[in-house]
């Protein structure tokens, strides 16, 4: 099991893998081996994730996240197929884990007293300076 967090914790199975040829480091390698790796994670579908965690990830998926609700993440980073896998299951992970936290419910606030007069009394000045810079008017 891949632990997300102390409650959450994802089967391998859920996980889809497959490999494809990557650009980049390699040299010669790089034509002949499918080093690259295309993790699917079926988010819409999975059992192990609750509802708000699910919603959470995808809309933290952005658009990484297919019209079925699967996450694609793709590891090219790494010139060995091995270290990519890894990279794409922690990458997976970091995103989860970010799911799971519930964001702080925003409290509406408003400005004080001495906040507004001090905004009016800057719009005040600004507008005392600008005046400044008119021609004077003239005396005929």
């Amino acid at each position: 099991m891949i632990e997300i967090t102390e409650r959450i914790s994802l089967d391998p199975e859920e996980i889809e893998e497959t490999f494809v040829r990557a650009s980049g480091p390699g040299g010669q390698n790089v034509n002949k081996v499918s080093t690259a790796v295309q993790l699917r994670f079926d988010i819409r579908h999975s059992p192990s994730l609750p509802e708000a965690v699910r919603l959470r990830a995808e809309r933290l998926a952005g658009k990484r996240l297919t019209k079925d609700g699967v996450l694609v993440l793709t590891a090219a980073r790494f010139r060995s197929q091995e270290r990519n896998r890894e990279d794409a299951v922690e990458r997976l992970v970091a995103l989860l884990q970010e799911a799971a936290q519930r964001p702080e419910p925003r409290r509406p606030t408003r400005p004080s007293r001495a906040a507004k007069q001090r905004r009016v009394d800057t719009k005040t000045q600004r507008g005392s300076i600008k005046k400044l810079r008119q021609r004077p008017p003239r005396d005929d």
